[in-house]
């Protein structure tokens, strides 16, 4: 999978190149965003459809909150693998402190929309809480991350970009 990286980096001009180095953190974010995003998402669409169907705003924070379990262990092991600087259990309760917070801006659009501004149709669900509120969301919790739960830059080994040598017996040639 790493070769497959790099060689698509590779493939990249340059100043690009630089660019897509320069923020891979925020790109792996981003990716996680979007796995996070499907998860969330799909628990919603699946609850909303069946069980919850009055209750919107209910299986939207259970959708969320499913999306917030698999973000932590996406993020801590991928996303922000060499951040760190605190101990385990302090990083996972901010993790879900900052993530809770992340919950109520993610909910607000839809609560806005569906109560403030009586909106029930699917487009406007759709938009306010999978558009605006992901959003919303991610801008928060990127800049959250990095600033309190994974403060310290370079605070683990990058272990996923060593390159180990092969080691190889020279034969004797007589």
């Amino acid at each position: 999978m790493l070769s497959v990286a790099r060689r698509l980096l590779g493939l990249l001009p340059e100043p690009l190149r630089f660019l897509v180095r320069k923020h891979r953190e925020l790109i792996r974010f981003a990716v996680v965003g979007g796995t996070t995003f499907v998860i969330d998402n799909g628990v919603w669409y699946a609850l909303k459809l069946t069980i919850l169907q009055d209750k919107v705003v209910t299986a939207k924070f259970i959708a969320v909150l499913v999306a917030v379990i698999a973000s932590y262990v996406l993020s801590r092991e991928w996303s922000f693998h060499t951040r760190g600087g605190r101990e385990r259990h302090h990083e996972a309760a901010l993790f879900f402190l900052v993530s809770g917070l992340g919950i109520g801006v993610n909910l607000l659009p839809l609560v806005v929309s569906r109560h403030v501004l009586d909106l029930h149709a699917e487009i406007a669900d759709f938009v306010s809480g999978s558009v605006i509120g992901m959003l919303l969301a991610t801008a928060f919790k990127f800049w959250a991350m990095r600033r309190f739960v994974f403060p310290q830059a370079d605070a683990r080994p990058d272990t996923r970009t060593k390159v180990v040598p092969l080691v190889t017996k020279q034969r004797d040639v007589a």
